[in-house]
């Protein structure tokens, strides 16, 4: 388990659903897809960069909507600047978190 945090901390994050417009394999990766995604109006249109090209191939997520932490400063990854970061369950078994209800619009804030 990992540190313990306070509310406040928690408050701090910025979790959004974002639709992925785009998606592509990072040249000369195996596991990293840089992916264009729709938050809205209030965010805009992002790049992120995730290593998760061995689980998903982008033809299968384009169209998608999955929830992104949108203030994580950008790094930059493999030449490309990554501007937030998806969440998804990892370790033995992957598996991506998506709503449940696909009318949830882009830009919508998780909490």
């Amino acid at each position: 388990m990992k540190e313990e945090i306070t509310y406040d901390d928690f408050k701090k994050l910025d979790i959004r659903i974002g639709e992925v417009v785009s998606a592509e394999r990072v040249l000369e990766t195996d596991k990293l897809l840089r992916c264009e995604v729709n938050f809205g109006d209030d965010v805009g249109t992002r790049i992120i960069v995730s290593g998760i090209a061995e689980y998903v191939s982008p033809e299968d997520i384009v169209g998608k909507k999955f929830p992104y932490l949108v203030n994580l400063a950008p790094r930059t990854i493999r030449e490309v600047e990554s501007q937030g970061m998806i969440l998804a369950i990892g370790g033995n078994i992957f598996s991506l978190i998506a709503p449940e209800n696909s009318d949830v619009p882009p830009g919508s804030s998780v909490s």
